[in-house]
């Protein structure tokens, strides 16, 4: 089997990751891309090779300068997030397409990476008022947060046209069948999209 690649990237509040779950407990061929990254944990939960591939910040510059990467970036000053091509290559070894849930310069950059064998999706909520509403519904975002990450929702978005598919999450049951239809259409039949098909 040739492993393909399939990308899921959006703006915080779009909906990428319940989709991304609904996916992964639903399509026993598909396993999840775990990140590395060089935070700490988050309480006890949080384990390592399950959650994060925990690094120290010199462990991920090595693997860096050791080219172990197929993307990564600095998301704050010192803070590290990445993909490990070993990470792919164990999902593929255990006959698995891979699947992500990346933030929107992580997916452009395996996009590019791989090309064809990648199919890459960009989440998208109907509309701001929509977004604003479901980040002040987590109860997580003070005044100066939220507008911290409206104003990065609009530069993400500036984005989507270089994904391979627009999904509109407006109905979260239709937004599943959407996504099912483009993986069961991308793994069997190698159908991508024109660029930037809205759905």
């Amino acid at each position: 089997m040739k492993g393909k690649l399939i990308i899921f990237s959006a703006p915080s509040g779009s909906g990428k990751t319940t989709i991304v779950h609904h996916l992964l407990n639903t399509n026993a061929n598909l396993g999840f891309s775990i990140s590395a990254c060089t935070r700490d944990r988050r309480g006890r939960d949080e384990q390592n090779g399950k959650d994060y591939y925990f690094l120290t910040p010199e462990e991920f510059k090595q693997k860096i300068d050791a080219n172990e990467f197929v993307e990564w970036e600095e998301v704050y000053v010192g803070a590290f997030y990445g993909t490990l091509k070993a990470e792919i290559q164990r999902l593929w070894d255990s006959g698995k397409h891979v699947l992500f849930d990346v933030d929107v310069q992580g997916g452009l950059k395996l996009k590019e990476y791989y090309g064809d064998q990648a199919l890459s999706v960009f989440v998208k909520v109907p509309d701001e008022e929509t977004l604003r509403q479901r980040l002040i519904g987590r109860g997580t975002e003070t005044e100066d947060s939220l507008s911290k990450r409206l104003f990065k929702v609009h530069f993400e978005m500036s984005f989507q046209d270089r994904f391979d598919v627009v999904l509109v999450n407006d109905e979260l049951e239709e937004s599943f069948l959407k996504a099912q239809k483009l993986i069961d259409d991308f793994i069997q039949h190698d159908i991508v999209p024109p660029k930037a098909t809205v759905i």
